[in-house]
């Protein structure tokens, strides 16, 4: 199959994957709980408005003022003193988000209703109920239900002196909330709480915005209400704010209009221009809105309650409150437990959830500033979801792993760099777990996966040419020196040698399999040069790899000494043979263990290899794998180094393979003494010390080490991974021995 074939079709079923999630409630249910999480954490904290405040009532109020703990206790003449000192203080509007369904002292209430109709800028709560009514026919039978709500206004001698009235519906159990209502449709279209404390916040600059537009002759001016004189109470706002939201709407273009109209104005001041503008922008969106939180509790200025009621705000010092707006409720910036929570983003560590008199307050905040988080609507989050898996999947698919992966996740971040930047200077809440937990790792895995199979294809394939000449060769050997095959086969003890070539695969997608044939047989002699030199006894070529042996009646340190040689002497080899050839990118890799192996004839069918099998040769393998962990070259079992010197080494930990059960002592072959230089010998020492401080499970001092380690040796991957452990470590101890390491994979 072709790349560009191959891509198409895993770009296309990406895209198509992320696209079906998106259409589903589960998606958007994903990206509320995962993806805008992100966002806002990697945000941060925001600063609030200035022009809104919180009145929290919390466990201490009631004591603080002589009264019960318990505010449905209070007396309503506690609240009314709290109205006329905010009153005072010039707050411009008072929002109650508290329950006054209920009349208590007659005398109290009507006194309380008083001090609101004079105080001309209270916001009073209605309760939003919902229940299931059945549907009948004509003849009476059940053919359905409906679900209906109702709002239950606050007593009489409240409501009727209030300036407005509004729900503020958010989930009733505690759970996290993410939206909230402007306007609530299924109560024809009542503006809620905090949108009827903004109309009377920006009152003013509501009547210079509909003198502007009748003055430039606006399409759908005239259809907007005048402003309300001072004496209106409630239902005239509702009425008010009702023919506004239908007059915007009637006039699509009416809403960028006046928001044009607010910013191009000459002579407004910045506030009263980012006011009308929020007001276009409040009656010609939506009517639910996602919730843009400034951080966590108390981000929103917070003052108690009894400062304000339990003062005289004509004498006792008070904040300045003049102009802004109070939302008055539960808020315990303490207590996990409080009245009133919901779970939000930045729930604080003590488990302490955002009140709901602060949410109705960031929702004022969000429609003041409009400030709200700017959802992508269905077609646009499509786009972007499906744009992010096709090029995830065309980049996987197509292109070679080596460059494909890094190019792919390289994207990947600078698109989340994006949807942060975005998320924080605009408000703009681009997909994140649907691209970054669904598409990416699909993206991934189809990609890699086909990669696999198509490269397990160009390995067989390059086996297959490596076969018409090794054998061959083998077989010269046995010719020229008249031996039966038979009698070589023994059981002995040898040093066992395993190299691979690193980026075989890629190589062979490059060449035709004669000039494959032609570059390893280059590659095999270079390699087989220093082995020869050393004495080797077998050599074993497997596809790119290889193994070999230096075999003894008995173990001794001469025999380890000449396989130690050879690895270092291989490097040198390689390192010169990719000079010449720069196909291969990557470095040599050798494993060295010692034990005792079967050396002979292996196979059948009339086509045999001379081979080494054995858990030495195993093993050898194994260790010559853990260089890709380690970043190393040259690896080799502890027993291996014995009795041999002029070697520097470092030991590197004790690993227990896949498939084993007994740790192995492996240390690292850094070059031979004469020639090591001074750099290389501290990097060893300064390796030992370190290693020393995480064998005693002083994991902090270890990582100070390593980390200064890598500081002077940058690419040192054995630092770097230990580094890592030690991280791992001062967070969980490992049960084993810190220098153990058990390998998940070969």
């Amino acid at each position: 199959m072709k790349p560009w074939l191959r891509g198409t079709l895993t770009g296309f079923t990406v895209s198509i994957a992320g696209a079906l999630l998106a259409l589903t409630p589960v998606g958007l249910e994903f990206e509320q709980g995962v993806g805008l999480s992100w966002l806002f954490k990697w945000r941060g904290p925001i600063a609030a408005p200035t022009e809104v405040v919180v009145i929290a009532i919390d466990d201490q109020t009631g004591g603080q003022l002589g009264l019960s703990r318990l505010p449905r206790e209070w007396p309503r003449s506690i609240h009314a003193r709290l109205v006329e000192n905010l009153t005072k203080l010039g707050t411009s509007a008072i929002a109650f988000d508290f329950d006054f369904q209920q009349p208590k002292r007659p005398e109290d209430d009507i006194a309380f209703g008083a001090v609101i109709a004079a105080s001309g800028r209270v916001v009073l709560a209605e309760k939003l109920t919902g229940k299931r009514q059945p549907l009948l026919d004509k003849t009476g039978k059940l053919k359905g239900s409906v679900w209906v709500e109702q709002l239950i206004t606050p007593i009489a001698p409240l409501a009727s002196s209030a300036e407005g009235l509004g729900p503020f519906p958010l989930p009733k159990v505690e759970v996290a909330v993410h939206e909230f209502w402007a306007f609530k449709p299924s109560v024809g279209g009542a503006a809620t709480m905090p949108a009827v404390a903004m109309q009377i916040h920006t009152m003013p600059a509501y009547a210079k915005l509909q003198e502007l537009a009748r003055t430039q002759n606006l399409p759908g001016a005239n259809a907007l209400p005048s402003p309300l004189p001072a004496s209106a109470r409630a239902a005239e706002l509702r009425r008010f704010m009702n023919d506004t939201r239908k007059a915007i709407l009637q006039h699509p273009e009416l809403e960028a209009q006046l928001r044009e109209l607010s910013r191009g104005t000459a002579g407004l001041e910045a506030e009263e221009a980012q006011r009308m503008e929020a007001l276009a922008a409040l009656y010609g969106g939506e009517d639910h809105r996602f919730l843009n939180f400034y951080g966590p509790p108390g981000s929103i200025t917070t003052i108690p309650y009894h400062v304000i009621a339990g003062g005289d705000a004509s004498s006792a010092p008070m904040p300045d409150l003049k102009g802004k707006v109070a939302f008055v409720g539960f808020s315990d910036l303490y207590d996990p437990g409080q009245p009133d929570r919901f779970y939000t983003v930045f729930t604080n560590e003590d488990g302490v959830d955002l009140s709901g008199v602060e949410i109705a307050a960031t929702s004022f905040a969000n429609l003041l500033t409009h400030r709200d988080v700017q959802a992508l609507n269905l077609a646009e989050e499509l786009a972007v979801v499906g744009g992010f898996g096709a090029l995830a999947g065309i980049t996987a698919g197509a292109l070679p792993a080596i460059l494909g992966v890094p190019l792919l996740l390289a994207s990947a971040a600078g698109y989340a760099a994006y949807a942060v930047h975005s998320f924080g200077e605009h408000d703009l809440w681009l997909p994140m777990a649907t691209p970054f937990l669904v598409q990416l790792p699909l993206a991934l895995f189809i990609g890699l996966f086909t990669h696999y199979f198509l490269e397990r294809r160009k390995k067989t394939r390059a086996a297959k040419a490596i076969s018409l000449y090794l054998p061959e060769q083998l077989a010269r050997d046995f010719t020229e020196k008249n031996l039966d095959s038979s009698a070589l086969n023994r059981v002995t003890y040898s040093v066992c040698f395993a190299s691979d070539m690193a980026g075989f695969t890629s190589i062979a997608e490059k060449l035709p399999p004669s000039e494959l044939a032609s570059f390893l047989n280059d590659y095999f002699e270079s390699l087989s040069k220093p082995l020869k030199s050393q004495g080797v006894d077998v050599i074993e070529f497997r596809a790119d790899g290889v193994m070999c042996a230096w075999t003894a009646e008995k173990p001794n340190p001469d025999t380890r000494r000449k396989a130690l040689t050879a690895g270092l002497e291989a490097i040198e080899s390689i390192a010169a043979f990719k000079q010449r050839h720069e196909l291969l990118a990557q470095s040599l890799r050798i494993g060295l263990e010692e034990g005792t192996v079967y050396v002979g004839h292996a196979g059948g069918g009339g086509h045999f290899v001379y081979s080494i099998v054995g858990d030495s040769a195993n093993t050898a393998a194994r260790i010559e794998g853990l260089n890709k962990y380690l970043g190393t070259q040259l690896l080799a079992s502890r027993v291996v180094t014995e009795g041999v010197d002029g070697l520097l080494t470092r030991y590197l930990g004790d690993f227990i393979f896949v498939g084993k059960s007994e740790p192995l002592p492996i240390v690292e072959i850094m070059a031979s003494e004469p020639s090591a230089s001074p750099e290389t010998r501290r990097l060893a020492s300064d390796f030992d010390q370190a290693m020393a401080d995480l064998g005693r499970s002083a994991w902090n001092e270890a990582a100070a080490r390593f980390e200064a380690l890598l500081a002077d040796h940058p690419g040192d991957g054995p630092a770097r991974f230990h580094l890592e452990r030690c991280r791992r470590f001062a967070e969980a101890p490992p049960e084993l021995s810190p220098w153990v390491v058990a390998m998940d994979s070969k």
